[in-house]
């Protein structure tokens, strides 16, 4: 999608995705030493044992991988591996425990709105969603996110339910993340040591470098 906002720093400690963020002095992992082990070894395994593609072929993972950039607008390295992390999650059958009336299995959601997306980008001159511009992608996503797809996979999967079952596996990865987190200035799991206060920053956080509100400005 766009580039990253004008002006937005660049990550100077640990990592963030694009290498940009409003809290380019904020490492989250420095905090690791206050973490009970358990955390510590399950958040450190999502930056050092990233999971290999198991449930997509590779052929079936190019379209997904490419949509997953364009929603968290990961246009360049260093990315949050959102679709590694979303194929573990279904290839384990690590569901959300419901399934909306008529979709179904999110698995199925998966792979049928893969082929959607690829007729979509078919029907716009494009060989697949992989390869369409970069403006069409935004459109294709912008009208799946509308409910406006009602051709070929669509007639008969909803778009904006299937939008919805992807993107809550999507943000549920993306968020999950450390590298996230330094972007947002999370500070991560508050256990056992906890947050001091209620309102404001604790000791160890960073100040915002960026203030300009990407809602009001976007």
């Amino acid at each position: 999608m766009s580039e990253p906002t004008r002006g937005l720093p660049r990550q100077r400690r640990g990592i963030a995705p694009q290498g940009r963020g409003r809290y380019p002095d904020f490492d989250v992992l420095e905090q690791a030493g206050h973490w009970d082990d358990v955390t510590r070894r399950v958040v450190l395994a999502r930056v050092r044992e990233v999971p290999p593609i198991r449930f997509f072929t590779a052929a079936e993972a190019r379209t997904p991988r490419v949509f997953c950039d364009v929603v968290t607008a990961q246009d360049s390295e260093p990315r949050v591996p959102v679709l590694e992390m979303v194929d573990d999650k279904l290839h384990a059958g690590r569901l959300d425990g419901f399934q909306h009336a008529g979709l179904p299995d999110d698995r199925d959601v998966w792979r049928l709105a893969a082929r959607g997306l690829d007729e979509q980008a078919r029907a716009r001159g494009a060989e697949h969603f992989a390869a369409a511009s970069p403006e069409q992608r935004t459109a294709i996503v912008t009208a799946l996110h509308g409910g406006d797809l009602r051709e070929g996979v669509w007639a008969d999967l909803p778009a904006a339910k299937a939008f919805g079952v992807l993107m809550r596996a999507v943000l549920s990865a993306f968020y999950s993340h450390p590298w996230a987190w330094n972007e947002i200035g999370f500070g991560g799991p508050a256990y056992p040591r906890g947050y001091m206060r209620l309102a404001g920053r604790d000791p160890h956080e960073r100040p915002e470098e960026f203030d300009l509100d990407p809602v009001r400005e976007g």
